[in-house]
């Protein structure tokens, strides 16, 4: 950790410290940047055990910006003070989803943001609809947030937990005001706010398509942007899910097949997917296990719904995708507790992060109008449920407008890079590429062996850091991300082969 940020950090704890002994109230050490005051807090994350110490603020938009004087959405606003003199642009993280807090998400991720943080605030802006900005979240029966209803194998039953979700959150939320041409015009009413003529703007997956939109929409106040994990905004979101997916899988199982102790241990990591999955659909297993969180003993079938977003979500992290032909093995051989606790864990800690409602409100407005089921989906893990779910939500949430020009390709003369993991399993480097052929001053670079969100691999924090403060993608020497490996697949629970 270095000396300067430990001293900040100790400064901080030191006057909250001196607060508490005082009693001084809070507003003692408010700060105010731009028109808003800020007050001390902490963020932390249930996916991270980093704690980060912050300032945070409020801003009152109109929820439907035709009507100022109608109903308001309170913006949550975070901002993590640039730890030296700070330079006029901050940096605005954008969350990615849709659904997902910029706030939440920010903690796993801030060490990759060290290098930027030093001369620049970082701000984090809840996007309208998730973390504390009106969050819209779905709940299942028990009360617990959902993405899906348990038990949702059907589109009629993904439909009818859309409708309960309707109708509870339309209470406190018009549903049609929640879409991305919609919070880019809140990223701009913070950026006015603070006083910033220009920002950087850092988008991760869904992020980057606010990010790209916000560019065309607002390229004067458009200092640079990264784009990690990209999605070109020509693409329907969810169209190729099902293919991207069976090709990152491929490759990731190359590893094994490459690996003579992987091999030997494990046989085909397809063929193992393909039993455990046959059996999840025919004859699913009733399992007991152990709670990875609570400890607790568990008895539960694992679905084929379960198992699926299982393996979807290794996928996004090659690290953790290491442990899927062991864990596939074994569930095949009998031995299924080990998946079942995985597959129980990240069910719930996504449930928690994501907002469905939002979800919702954002595909239904810009994606779900050209969605349609692909015959050649049917041969992969994912198929078409997917698909079929979404339009039978969207068949009755409200539906927002999007503007004509939303899905055409950035065409951009802004310093603009863009970042893709080589197993990206849904955001493929071959949509980097469709982004960068628009963009007369963009640079991409891919990140060997990586997946989903690169920015904390290897020494890609300070080429980003480089980045802004150059202005400047081509000049960049992006020579070190050489040194990035391949991570072998786990032939054991005590990890890889030496």
């Amino acid at each position: 950790m270095r000396f300067d940020a430990v001293t900040q950090r100790h400064k901080r704890w030191l006057w909250s410290l001196v607060a508490v002994v005082m009693g001084l109230p809070g507003s003692a050490f408010a700060r105010d940047l731009g028109s808003l005051r800020f007050s001390p807090c902490t963020l932390s994350s249930a996916a991270s055990t980093n704690a980060v110490e912050a300032q945070c603020s409020t801003l009152s938009v109109p929820e439907n910006r035709a009507q100022p004087n109608g109903r308001q959405v309170e913006l949550a606003i975070a901002w993590v003070p640039a730890r030296e003199e700070a330079l006029p642009d901050p940096l605005f993280m954008l969350a990615g989803g849709p659904g997902q807090s910029a706030r939440d998400s920010y903690p796993p991720l801030a060490d990759a943001f060290n290098d930027s943080n030093k001369r620049r605030h970082i701000i984090l802006l809840d996007q309208r609809g998730t973390g504390a900005s009106n969050p819209l979240i779905c709940k299942n029966a028990q009360g617990e947030s959902a993405v899906m209803a348990e038990g949702s194998e059907s589109p009629e039953a993904a439909a009818a937990f859309a409708e309960s979700c309707r109708d509870e959150l339309a209470t406190r939320a018009d549903l049609r005001y929640y879409t991305t041409s919609d919070a880019i015009q809140d990223l701009d009413a913070v950026r006015a706010a603070i006083a910033a003529e220009q920002v950087n703007l850092v988008g991760i997956s869904y992020g980057t398509r606010v990010a790209q939109q916000y560019a065309a929409r607002y390229p004067t106040h458009t200092r640079t942007v990264v784009l990690d994990s990209a999605v070109p905004n020509e693409l329907i979101l969810g169209s190729e899910h099902a293919r991207n997916l069976e090709d990152s899988l491929d490759q990731q199982f190359a590893r094994c097949a490459a690996l003579a102790a992987c091999v030997e241990a494990f046989g085909n990591p397809r063929e193992q997917l393909a039993s455990v999955l046959q059996q999840a659909r025919t004859t699913p297993p009733l399992i007991r296990y152990r709670d990875a969180v609570s400890g607790e003993w568990r008895n539960e079938r694992l679905s084929e719904d379960r198992l699926i977003t299982l393996v979807r979500l290794f996928a996004y992290a090659p690290m953790v995708a290491a442990m899927l032909p062991l864990t596939l093995h074994d569930a095949a051989n009998g031995q299924p507790e080990s998946l079942m606790a995985l597959s129980q864990l990240i069910g719930s800690q996504l449930s928690e992060q994501m907002m469905h409602g939002m979800q919702l409100s954002v595909m239904c407005a810009e994606d779900v109008h050209s969605l349609d089921a692909r015959a050649d989906d049917n041969d992969t893990l994912l198929g078409s449920a997917l698909v079929a779910f979404l339009k039978a939500q969207c068949a009755i949430w409200p539906r927002g407008e999007m503007p004509a020009d939303f899905h055409a390709p950035l065409h951009s003369d802004l310093p603009i890079l863009v970042l893709a993991g080589e197993f990206d399993p849904v955001t493929p480097v071959r949509y980097g590429e469709q982004i960068v052929n628009g963009l007369g001053n963009g640079r991409l670079l891919v990140l060997r062996g990586q997946g989903h969100n690169v920015i904390p691999a290897g020494c890609m924090p300070k080429l980003m850091a480089r980045f802004i403060d150059s202005a400047d993608g081509k000049a960049l020497d992006a020579s070190c991300l050489d040194s990035l490996s391949y991570a072998a697949p786990f032939t054991g629970y005590f990890g890889w082969e030496p």
